[in-house]
């Protein structure tokens, strides 16, 4: 028995539909089929208006499917699938940098030592500055007995000890303050290079063992 085709129309068919139309024609005739809402099976010679927020199926004349065609998405749902295609994009991006920043990562330390050594360079150089720092309070201390010491000779009237005791006694109070702050910030200092190696240590270590792996196997060869 033959396919009997119907052709399914609508009074007032959306501008959607008709674009439909216009791409089935661009792209050669065929059977359109689908299962509408109702669950009845519809056949037409064009896109199904009845079945635009479900997949229809193009089927060639012999029955076999030709492609299929996704449903007609509303605005929301249009927005929403832009929204996960942009999110999707964006998170594609992302690791494509971090991929980027961890093959810059294995250039600059091909392996534990060439990292190890870096790490020790800077870490010198931050125990040269709280070296500098200690020595630097030490210093203050130093002129903080001093200053004690001449305001011995003010202890039973301390109102008559001279402005420029006082002026030494503020600023050595204000350098001891500034130095604790700087001493501080360098003992931070030293623990954000330490994390930060190790953060890149714990990034490196499996590359240097895919590394070793792949050298190991190609010398068994």
């Amino acid at each position: 028995m033959p396919l009997q085709l119907y052709t399914v129309t609508r009074a007032g068919l959306s501008l959607l539909a008709a674009c439909l139309c216009s791409v089935a024609a661009a792209q050669g005739s065929g059977i359109y089929s689908c299962i509408d809402g109702k669950g009845r099976r519809i056949t037409a010679d064009r896109p199904i208006a009845e079945c635009m927020d479900r997949t229809q199926k193009q089927l060639s004349g012999s029955g076999v499917v030709k492609r299929e065609i996704a449903p007609v998405l509303t605005t929301d749902e249009r927005a929403a699938l832009e929204q996960k295609e942009k999110a999707a994009a964006e998170q594609r991006a992302r690791e494509a940098e971090e991929k980027k920043r961890d093959q810059a990562l294995l250039t600059r330390y091909p392996n534990r030592a060439a990292h190890d050594q870096e790490r020790a360079v800077a870490l010198v150089q931050v125990e040269e500055a709280i070296k500098a720092s200690a020595k630097r309070a030490q210093e203050l201390v130093d002129q903080r007995k001093a200053i004690n010491a001449d305001l011995e000779f003010y202890k039973a009237t301390p109102g008559r000890a001279p402005a420029s005791l006082k002026r030494r006694l503020d600023e050595n109070d204000s350098n001891v303050a500034a130095q604790k702050r700087l001493v501080a910030e360098q003992e931070a200092e030293k623990k954000r290079v330490n994390r930060r190696f190790d953060e890149e240590l714990a990034k490196l270590k499996p590359f240097w063992g895919g590394a070793a792996a792949a050298q190991a196997s190609q010398a068994r060869k």
